[in-house]
């Protein structure tokens, strides 16, 4: 089995790819993956960690496979694998449930998107990334080439995808790349402590919240506004909405996730879809 799937009582959906040394990217790998984020959407899950097992996070795709092909059986098998992995990365972004990812190791080619993709990336201080594409020839996969610039500006991205060079885990804070970085026997603790806060939080919130980041850098002020405006109103007679307010005035924690598994609804994707402003 390449990729497991558990989810616990609290929503939270642990997904782990273990394929030996390094979790390279077969086309298995890749609808393992897919089939990871349907069974994520299919529990409704509200927050997903993914880690990878062994000594590094994901190294990108698995060459060795790649290069068993010629022509257009490799055009057509790269294409399964894209197909397979990009529909992983869409449902997991059109979720509510935030992505945590848990990095150590090396992190290379499509593992640097996976990376790239999370809403909070949590890096062992012995983690090292790389783009590692135009090092063989190839160019970007797994929304690299979106998710990058995005993180780190255009012209650092650039440099990164060009290059090649190896960014270590402190430098890749510093410019972005992950959110935080610990020392290694504190990785799996404090990724598990970040993504369970998160199943606990306000999901359908967090949904529209992850939406409205992502159309940002594409919209007007003046639309952006409006936008917030609506979900705003929205939000605020949600279920989550009035849980959380109520919780704020009486000085207790709130309650989200019996908020929200009561049908008292909540700004989610019903309300708001992807790519709606």
């Amino acid at each position: 089995m390449r990729v497991t799937v558990e989810v616990d009582g609290d929503g939270l959906a642990r997904v782990e790819m273990c394929r030996g040394a390094g979790n390279a990217i077969d086309l298995a790998m890749a609808r393992a993956l897919l089939d990871a984020a349907r069974e994520c959407e299919k529990a409704r899950a509200r927050a997903v960690l993914l880690t990878g097992r062994g000594r590094s996070f994901c190294v990108g795709g698995d060459l060795k496979e790649f290069s068993a092909l010629r022509g257009q059986g490799l055009s057509g098998h790269l294409t399964d694998v894209t197909d397979a992995l990009h529909g992983a990365l869409r449902i997991l972004n059109g979720l509510d449930a935030p992505l945590v990812v848990a990095v150590q190791g090396a992190v290379a080619g499509a593992g640097l998107g996976l990376v790239a993709a999370a809403d909070v990336s949590v890096a062992a201080s012995d983690a090292g990334f790389t783009a590692a594409y135009t090092a063989i020839g190839y160019t970007p996969d797994a929304g690299v080439s979106w998710s990058l610039p995005r993180l780190v500006g255009p012209r650092r991205a650039v440099d990164l995808l060009l290059t090649n060079r190896r960014v270590p885990a402190a430098e890749a804070l510093g410019m972005g790349l992950v959110s935080r970085v610990v020392a290694p026997e504190r990785l799996n603790e404090e990724a598990v402590r970040v993504a369970g806060a998160l199943a606990r939080g306000a999901t359908g919130a967090y949904g529209v919240t992850r939406r409205l980041v992502g159309q940002a850098l594409c919209a007007g002020l003046d639309e952006h506004l409006d936008a917030e405006a609506r979900h705003l109103a929205a939000a605020a007679v949600s279920g989550e909405g009035r849980e959380g307010v109520a919780a704020f005035l009486v000085g207790r924690r709130p309650d989200f996730v019996r908020s929200r598994s009561a049908g008292h609804g909540g700004a989610g994707p019903e309300a708001v879809p992807p790519g709606s402003s």
